[in-house]
């Protein structure tokens, strides 16, 4: 199970913080829509390009994929208080909801290993 949420995530994450850095329509319409400057965009993208990073390292080494989801959780946190912020409908919260809750519960289950970075 921690292997298949490890490569989901990277997976999402590359695909998502590669839209950021190179500025697709959808992301810069989004940062536009809840209020955030156009470089936050491309640093959220690059944050999750360290996260993706990390958990790509994790596959051999644990700890590093615990510190991604830390990063990744953390970011999917500030998108969801981002969307609360901004009074978006609940769906369209769901899904960094859904994906804050997805790299948390991976970082919980690596959470042993987040000591022993960068082992």
């Amino acid at each position: 199970m921690v292997l298949v949420l490890q490569i989901l995530l990277a997976l999402l994450f590359a695909v998502s913080g590669l839209g950021k850095v190179a500025g697709i329509k959808m992301q810069v319409e989004n940062f536009g829509k809840l209020g955030l400057p156009q470089w936050f965009r491309v640093v959220t993208g690059l944050l999750q390009l360290v996260g993706v990073a990390g958990l790509v390292v994790g596959f051999w080494r644990d700890s590093w994929a615990a510190w991604g989801a830390v990063l990744i959780g953390v970011i999917m946190l500030g998108a969801v208080a981002f969307h609360l912020r901004a009074k978006d409908k609940f769906g369209a919260i769901v899904p960094a909801l859904v994906l804050a809750v997805l790299a948390i519960a991976l970082a919980a289950l690596l959470g042993s290993d987040l000591g022993d970075f960068p082992n």
